[in-house]
């Protein structure tokens, strides 16, 4: 009668598998576990260290496209340049026109006249003409200048300064860089003057006739010392109308 062999009992297998162990030492380590080894399908993601696979790792093996679940590998799981470019797409439409912004502020005009000293236009930018000038004003009016600038002057600025004259010996004393020591020694390059427009109710009033007008201005040159200038010892000077 055959007899039949009897399975070794857990604990003995357990046993056995130590014994093994203890016996081959590091070279137990040393076995290369393959694709043989491994039922067929029942490896998962739990079974895998993360980032433990290199893209060297998947193109040396079998897998492929149909052991990927689709949508789960991202761009950073592909070295750079392994992804193709796709073709450029069509142009989108043009999106609408934002707002428009405030129209900005127009620059200030502004215009110029030249007048020597005797009272008449040298140069300037155009419009303007000259009313009286110094001789034969009336009484109170002596040493002032009247311009019609041929436009209403209400809402815009004046300037006026005095052009020095450094080839002018004004005093007689053969210096004319305005360095004589002393005061009022250089009358090349001194002198005050005002300017305002005419008409302005309760504060300015202009004498010559025709003058006393919106569109007039009265220019008012004075010595250092705010004496009238008198003829043979004036200058030129500029007037600028702004805005």
């Amino acid at each position: 009668m055959q007899r039949r062999l009897r399975l070794p009992s857990p604990s003995m297998a357990v046993s056995l598998v130590a014994l093994s162990v203890a016996l081959g030492g590091t070279s137990y380590a040393a076995v290369a576990i393959t694709g043989k080894d491994v039922r067929n399908s029942s490896l998962t993601g739990a079974d895998v260290r993360n980032s433990s696979l290199t893209g060297t790792d998947l193109r040396s093996s079998s897998i492929t496209s149909s052991d990927i679940r689709n949508g789960s590998l991202r761009a950073q799981d592909f070295r750079s340049g392994d992804l193709p470019r796709g073709a450029t797409g069509p142009a989108g439409a043009t999106g609408a026109q934002g707002p428009k912004g405030e129209p900005g502020a127009a620059a200030p005009r502004m215009r110029w006249v030249l007048v020597n000293a005797a009272g008449q236009i040298e140069a300037q930018s155009g419009g303007f003409t000259v009313q009286s000038g110094y001789v034969g004003n009336p009484a109170g009016a002596a040493g002032n200048v009247y311009i019609d600038a041929g436009e209403d002057l209400s809402d815009n600025g004046i300037v006026a300064t005095m052009a020095l004259q450094n080839a002018v010996d004004q005093d007689g004393d053969g210096i004319m860089n305005g360095r004589a020591p002393g005061e009022d020694a250089n009358p090349e390059f001194a002198g005050e003057i005002s300017a305002t427009r005419c008409a302005i109710a309760g504060v300015v009033t202009c004498a010559p006739a025709g003058t006393n007008v919106p569109t007039s201005f009265v220019v008012s040159p004075r010595n250092s010392d705010g004496s009238v200038t008198q003829d043979g010892a004036r200058k030129r000077f500029y007037v600028a109308i702004t805005g």
